[in-house]
């Protein structure tokens, strides 16, 4: 019978056995990721692994959303490794600390909101190009250490074996799901490659992760303004980059729990982990959807699974570094594949020929930006504009205006649709100043006065009618338009007349 417990987040079951094996999965899966991020950006393995350890254990125990993971991710590493290259490794520290105040801030003014205001499409192809950089990064373990690719039977057996992985990933869960396939599926292959004595790529291969507890130290550098002029570009960067792809990996998960992450929370976690990694020797990182998704999928959704992550972490530094370095990387390159394909939105591809071709330009455009530039922040941002280019475009074409004459020889334009910056144009086209009669009304009761511009738009059209001695009425002007017009009365002159019969600025 299982065993229940919450830990940490009291509307949350903790199943102990799932948990703590799928935690132990990942655990595993975030060495090779955490040494290949932190030689991308110049620093030493260890670097990456004590940002892995210090990132996923504070974000699990304080982060909005439990069962994601959090750690030193690419996206952070490209970011930082000319700053590095050119002023070392304590630069690197000092700007992921501000980074995480920054962070900080963020959470506290409640920015986490804005993840509102990114389109599903955007969502689409950032993790479409993620999906495909996960598969892509997994190709160069079918390379030596020297770069030239496998070949012969040392191909054929890391191949095989990487399929053997795949295998048990895929079919296991149709047989049983009480324990996670991924971690069986390491176990095995690990198991055959010991007791057959098969020569393979291992961990090792790669680097030593051999060390002790994270140091902790403060940056050694020169507290002064020169200093921050240096750092606080790629702080700013990296807390943005830092927000926007953990802020996305919460909402995919939320999709995937079928629960709702705190956000705002999460941007708080995101901060206080990345002071914390700069000051124990870390270089910083983010959620990690990889490794999120191979928590969700071996069935956590608790804050133990990334606890238990981060402590095994450890663990494999601290003592059990000679064990962990012959895990055979062949294992862990077909646990990212099956992560990389169960990434992908497949339903996407089916959704071409019916969803509008805007949207589908955002999701290629932001999947491509995503896969060739590997920024996920300029992706994200891509997309939001253009998509936002895109509905103001399809909203400035639905201005109309109905006209007709009454029987007191007044003429009426009742407007539809939003009178903004982009529909300016066409509303001024609507009316026929010389030729209406000396009264018109102009009415909003099916439109909105949204912006400055549209203001700016009222003020000219009035301007006209004035100038040729005819008297105009805006009728139907809503609360939140009558106090546009109120604030700009002091900026622009806006002609506006009132006429008690009407109403004028006020809602009838």
């Amino acid at each position: 019978m299982k065993k229940y417990l919450n830990l940490f987040d009291f509307s949350q079951k903790v199943d102990y056995k799932i948990e703590v094996l799928s935690g132990l999965t990942v655990a595993l899966a975030l060495v090779p990721e955490a040494i290949a991020f932190a030689l991308i950006a110049g620093l030493s393995p260890l670097t990456g692994l004590y940002a892995a350890f210090v990132m996923g254990l504070v974000t699990s125990i304080l982060g909005g959303r439990p069962g994601m993971i959090s750690g030193a991710t690419g996206a952070v590493a490209v970011v930082i490794v000319s700053l590095a290259i050119d002023y070392g490794v304590e630069y690197v520290f000092a700007a992921v600390v501000l980074a995480g105040i920054l962070q900080l801030i963020a959470g506290f003014l409640r920015l986490g909101k804005l993840m509102r205001l990114v389109p599903h499409p955007v969502i689409f192809g950032f993790v479409n190009g993620l999906a495909i950089i996960i598969f892509l990064s997994q190709l160069d373990q079918f390379k030596t250490t020297d770069g030239a690719w496998l070949s012969g039977t040392t191909l054929f057996i890391f191949l095989g074996l990487v399929l053997f992985t795949m295998l048990i990933i895929w079919g296991l869960p149709r047989l049983s799901k009480a324990v996670p396939a991924s971690l069986v599926a390491i176990l095995s292959v690990f198991g055959i490659v010991m007791l057959f004595g098969i020569d393979t790529k291992t961990i090792g291969d790669i680097a030593s992760i051999q060390g002790g507890f994270p140091p902790f130290h403060i940056p050694e550098i020169p507290f002064n303004i020169e200093t921050l002029k240096i750092i606080f570009p790629y702080s700013a960067i990296v807390a943005g980059v830092g927000l926007i792809e953990s802020l996305l990996t919460l909402n995919i998960i939320d999709e995937i729990t079928e629960t709702r992450g705190r956000g705002n929370k999460e941007a708080v976690a995101q901060g206080t982990a990345n002071i914390l990694s700069g000051l124990f020797s870390g270089m910083g990182g983010c959620a990690m959807i990889g490794q999120s998704l191979i928590n969700t999928s071996n069935g956590a959704r608790a804050r133990l699974s990334g606890i238990v992550a981060s402590i095994m972490l450890l663990v494999f530094i601290m003592f059990g570094a000679g064990l962990i370095e012959r895990v055979p990387m062949a294992a862990l390159t077909g646990l990212m594949i099956m992560v990389a394909l169960g990434t992908f939105e497949w339903a996407s591809l089916r959704t071409f020929t019916r969803m509008p071709k805007s949207d589908v330009l955002v999701m290629v455009l932001v999947t491509l930006v995503t896969i060739f530039l590997h920024n996920l922040a300029l992706a994200v941002l891509v997309g939001v504009i253009i998509s936002a280019l895109v509905f103001a475009w399809d909203n400035a074409k639905r201005i109309r205006a109905r006209k007709f004459v009454d029987d007191e020889g007044i003429k009426h334009y009742e407007i539809y649709g939003p009178l903004f910056f982009g529909s300016i144009s066409l509303f001024n086209e609507k009316f026929d100043v010389l030729n209406d009669p000396n009264e018109v009304i102009i009415d909003f009761k099916e439109s909105r006065v949204v912006d400055m511009s549209a203001i700016e738009a009222l003020n000219k059209i009035t301007e006209r009618y004035h100038k040729v001695g005819k008297k105009v009425h805006l009728r139907h002007l809503s609360k939140d338009c009558r106090g546009l017009l109120a604030n700009a009365d002091s900026i622009i002159d806006v002609n506006v007349m009132e006429d008690p019969t009407y109403k004028v600025l006020t809602d009838t």
